[in-house]
C-alpha cells in the first residue's frame, strides 16, 4: 500500500490502482444505494486513469453478460487536480510518459505515454466536469463520451483538458455542445464537487473503485484492476439467482455493440485467444472491413 503522498499518476500495476491522497477520507459513510435493478454499481473513475482504461475489457463483457441486471452509476474521482505537488517520483508531466508506456504493456491495452511529452494535461478536472455535463443530457451518450475522450488521450495523444478536444469528442457522440458548455460552466461543476465529496465520505482510496450493492443494500467492493472472474463471483455472491446471458461473439456483432475494440477487448469478448484475435483483426483490416489505428504500444480497430 502506498502512503498518502503517493502520486496519483503512478498507477501501480501490481495492485492495479491509481491511488489518491486519502488523508481526508472517512470510510465510515453509510451510503444507501437507490437502485432500479438487482445490482447497482457505483464506479469511481477518472478520464486519465490508466488502470480504468485497463479494465475496459472486463466492464464491456460485464455489460454484455449481466447488463439486464445491472445499473452502473459513473462518479468522477479527481485524479489530477493540478501539478502543484511533488510526490511519488513525479513532479512534472514528462515524468508520466515512461510510466504510461509500462502500464500499457502490463494491461495489454494501447497507451501512448508521449502525450505527456508532446501535449500534456494540466489537470483531469476539465474532462471530468465535461462528463458530468454530458450526464445531464444523456447517460448513454455520456458513457460513449467518456470512452471517446479516453481513446483520444491514451491512443491519439490529445490533450482532453482542452475545450476544443472536449468539444470534438462531444460532437462525435452526438451531444449538444452548446448545452454541454453551458452546463460545464454551471451545474456540472457542482455535480463534480459532489462526486469528490462522496468519494471522500465513502473512503475511496483510488481508481478504479467499484461498489456493488444488491436490493438488500449488501455491498462489496472491487478495487483496482481485477480479472473478469472476480466480477462474476462478486455478482453471484450478491445475487445468486442471476445467470449470465449468452451473446453473439462474431466480430460483426461485437463491433455493432462496441464501435471500437482493442485486441485485448476483442479477446475478452470473443472468447478467442489473444493470438487468434490479433490475427483475425489484422486479416479483417487487410480485407478492408476494419480500420486500424496503430500506436507505438498497440492498436485499436473500428468498422471501416
Amino acid at each position: 500500500m502506498k502512503d498518502s503522498k503517493s502520486n496519483p499518476l503512478l498507477c501501480d500495476p501490481e495492485t492495479g490502482v491509481c491511488e489518491i491522497d486519502t488523508t481526508s477520507t472517512t470510510g465510515d459513510f453509510d451510503y444507501q444505494f437507490q437502485q432500479k435493478k438487482l445490482i447497482k454499481i457505483i464506479y469511481f473513475t477518472d478520464p486519465i486513469c490508466s488502470s480504468c482504461w485497463g479494465i475496459e475489457p472486463q466492464l464491456r463483457k460485464l455489460k454484455l453478460e449481466y447488463g439486464k441486471y445491472l445499473e452502473i452509476e459513473y462518479r468522477m474521482g479527481g485524479l489530477l487536480p493540478d501539478w502543484s505537488y511533488n510526490a511519488g517520483g513525479i513532479s512534472k508531466p514528462s515524468d508520466v510518459a515512461h510510466h504510461w508506456d509500462e502500464v500499457s504493456a502490463h494491461y495489454d491495452m494501447p497507451i501512448d505515454g508521449d502525450v505527456w511529452l508532446e501535449n500534456p494535461l494540466a489537470s483531469s478536472y476539465p474532462p471530468s466536469i465535461a462528463f458530468k455535463a454530458a450526464q445531464l443530457q444523456d447517460e448513454a451518450k455520456a458513457q460513449k463520451f467518456m470512452r471517446r475522450m479516453r481513446e483520444m488521450v491514451f491512443l491519439e495523444k490529445k490533450n482532453i483538458a482542452d475545450w476544443n478536444q472536449i468539444k470534438t469528442a462531444a460532437i462525435e457522440v452526438g451531444l449538444d455542445t452548446e448545452q454541454l458548455q453551458q452546463d460545464y460552466a454551471g451545474k456540472a461543476t457542482e455535480l463534480f464537487k459532489e462526486d469528490l465529496l462522496l468519494a471522500r465520505k465513502m473512503g475511496v482510496r483510488g481508481f478504479p473503485t467499484l461498489l456493488l450493492s444488491n436490493s438488500l443494500n449488501k455491498t462489496q467492493v472491487i478495487y483496482g484492476f481485477r480479472p473478469y472472474p472476480l466480477f462474476e463471483t462478486t455478482i453471484s455472491s450478491l445475487a445468486p439467482a442471476v445467470f449470465k446471458d449468452s451473446y453473439d461473439k462474431s466480430w460483426e456483432a461485437l463491433f455493432a455493440k462496441y464501435p471500437t475494440l482493442t485486441a485485448r477487448e476483442f479477446t475478452e469478448l470473443s472468447g478467442k485467444s489473444r493470438q487468434e484475435s490479433e490475427k483475425l483483426l489484422k486479416q479483417l483490416t487487410q480485407e478492408g472491413k476494419l480500420q486500424q489505428h496503430t500506436t507505438k504500444n498497440g492498436s485499436i480497430w473500428k468498422v471501416k
